[in-house]
């Protein structure tokens, strides 16, 4: 396993000093999981859209913008399709039609997108084409490498995290040519089990002025010193004990350790180094639109910059106000705590608000081109009701301004 550091600066090498006898001081108190129906909310709200997402992709590839039924089906894998291919593209039938292509003996069902689905793709691109977004996206992505201290990551790695830093899907073309002062193809040094060389994706030079964390930055802002603190947000019923909460209160006072510093030299017990991994976890979620990813991700980018998993496991455990790990989706998907209010995002980023516009699409269900309702999670909404109703007029408003488009 690699560990790549960078050493930014010489003035903070004094932390060496400072913290390399500092030992662990938290107590042997258990610290019980507490759902978090909001935030379970916000997980669950986005599910199926990532492979959705991906299916999108690949029928509009094609240069009919159209794919055989049956040659979806063998890449359920590799688009992560949760059921078979029919069922799901059956279950969005405002963002998926299958038709039979004329003027042929015996056609093969095909797929294509809707003239909605198509819509709200076109306004995606003119988005992700859009140069302040394109700007952003890259310096998520360099602040990203800048993680590493060295400045580049695998592009395994990369890729475990393109869905939530917003990449484009074909980033290695395009924002390689557009910021060469950025990125370059590297060789990570290394061979995979297959015996391939690995590569990698990292900075042209250091920069400075990206690596500055989001806590940092915050700090900057409210004019606070270097006792930076992380918000704790408990969900509703949870309840420290009192020796805990006088525990994190000492702790939040510790010495404030940028995630794009190497601090390894701290004892890796001590609390000041549970600090810095915290911080790393943090920076790490904050780079990210949604503000949260699988926690698998995390171990494993935690994994190559040379942290355990037992460690990492311990910073999202010890720490429920700053991190909530929910078990929605099949999956342990840990988010950022402080980016939400209740269920919301608090950060409008435009990628995100180009998402909902999809999630509110897939809700709408139809039959016989009659809206009926919508899904909501796993819940069926009755358009007989107010919640029905309210999706019948979210319909016929999509409807209009698709200018009478018809999707039967």
């Amino acid at each position: 396993m690699l560990r790549l550091f960078h050493f930014p600066t010489a003035a903070r090498h004094h932390l060496r000093h400072r913290y390399r006898h500092h030992i662990r001081t938290f107590i042997n108190a258990r610290i019980k999981w507490v759902h978090d129906l909001y935030l379970d909310t916000a997980v669950e709200r986005e599910k199926n859209l990532k492979p959705l997402l991906s299916l999108k992709t690949l029928i509009l590839s094609q240069p009919s913008q159209a794919l055989p039924l049956p040659a979806i089906s063998p890449l359920k894998p590799h688009l992560q399709l949760p059921t078979a291919a029919e069922k799901f593209i059956r279950n969005y039938p405002l963002i998926f039609k299958i038709f039979l292509p004329p003027n042929k003996s015996k056609p093969l069902p095909h797929v294509k997108l809707t003239p909605k689905a198509l819509s709200l793709h076109h306004d995606e691109i003119l988005l992700l084409s859009m140069s302040h977004y394109r700007k952003d996206v890259a310096q998520r992505l360099a602040k990203l490498l800048m993680l590493s201290r060295a400045g580049k990551l695998p592009l395994y790695l990369i890729d475990l995290f393109k869905y939530d830093l917003g990449l484009p899907h074909d980033y290695l073309l395009t924002l390689l040519l557009e910021f060469p002062e950025f990125f370059q193809i590297c060789d990570m040094g290394v061979w995979d089990a297959n015996g391939d060389i690995v590569f990698g994706l990292e900075l042209v030079s250091w920069m400075y002025d990206l690596a500055v964390s989001e806590m940092e930055k915050r700090a900057k802002q409210d004019g606070e010193s270097v006792r930076i603190k992380f918000s704790m947000n408990l969900p509703r019923g949870f309840d420290l004990e009192k020796r805990v909460l006088e525990w994190v209160d000492e702790w939040q006072n510790l010495f404030y350790i940028s995630p794009y510093e190497n601090a390894f030299h701290l004892a890796p017990n001590g609390d000041q180094a549970e600090k810095w991994a915290v911080g790393l976890i943090h920076e790490l979620l904050s780079l990210l639109v949604s503000k949260k990813t699988e926690r698998e991700n995390v171990f494993r980018l935690g994994e190559f910059l040379g942290f355990e998993r037992l460690r990492l496991r311990k910073a999202l455990v010890h720490f429920p106000g700053i991190f909530y790990v929910s078990n929605k989706l099949r999956t342990q998907t840990v988010v950022l705590s402080e980016a939400y209010r209740k269920n919301l995002l608090l950060e409008k980023h435009p990628l995100m608000v180009m998402r909902n516009r999809y999630i509110s699409l897939m809700n709408l269900v139809l039959r016989r081109g009659k809206p009926i309702g919508g899904v909501i999670g796993h819940r069926k909404v009755s358009a007989s009701g107010k919640k029905g109703a309210k999706k019948k007029d979210d319909y016929n408003r999509l409807s209009r301004s698709d200018n009478g488009d018809d999707d039967d």
